[in-house]
């Protein structure tokens, strides 16, 4: 379904205006204290932008201007019935619906025989430290909400995001298994295919 504002952050403002009017300013700053910049790409001048054609489809509305102290003056806005419908029906279709994406790994993997075996085997020795420590972080995060009081219903994004980390680091350490195994392994028939990789002018 083609939606008049299609951006990922859209959905988190008109989320958040299902609590209340507020101004640019505050939606950014409720994204960065909730986390969801972990989860949504955000740019302080993209939220302007993105408020700007929410504004213009008449999925928000601006409903008061006001000044605080000697800042500058903000409009707040607050979510109008089309633009709840919006958000519900947003909601459903990427809950329900797969999509196809296009992961930096995936892509990476259409091309894997354009590197030496070995020098994947290292690549994957790498990403898997890396890993390691993402996940190390993200469980540190859900702990550290979790003892706060924080319901689990707003911490299954970052349950999720640990699920797929297990999951990656199952595939990419099949997949290392695969390229070393010492009887079925590819890495022979491997490097008799790779190109060679030119060495360095001492």
């Amino acid at each position: 379904m083609t939606r008049p504002v299609d951006n990922l952050l859209a959905l988190a403002v008109l989320s958040y205006l299902t609590q209340g009017p507020m101004h640019p300013y505050e939606l950014g700053r409720t994204l960065q204290q909730h986390g969801d910049a972990r989860s949504i790409r955000y740019r302080h001048a993209s939220l302007y932008m993105v408020v700007d054609r929410l504004a213009a489809a008449g999925l928000i509305v601006a409903v008061d201007t006001g000044r605080e102290g000697a800042r500058p003056e903000r409009t707040r806005y607050a979510l109008t019935d089309a633009g709840q419908a919006e958000l519900t029906g947003w909601l459903r279709e990427l809950l329900a619906e797969p999509a196809h994406e296009y992961p930096h790994l995936v892509a990476a993997l259409a091309f894997l025989g354009a590197l030496a075996p070995e020098e994947v085997v290292a690549a994957l020795d790498r990403r898997l430290l890396g890993l390691a420590t993402v996940r190390t972080e993200t469980a540190g995060i859900v702990e550290e909400a979790t003892v706060g009081g924080v319901h689990p219903l707003f911490l299954v994004e970052e349950e999720y995001r640990l699920a797929m980390l297990d999951a990656e680091v199952r595939f990419v350490q099949g997949l290392r298994s695969r390229i070393e195994d010492p009887a079925t392994g590819w890495r022979a028939a491997w490097s008799r295919t790779a190109p060679q990789q030119e060495e360095s002018p001492a």
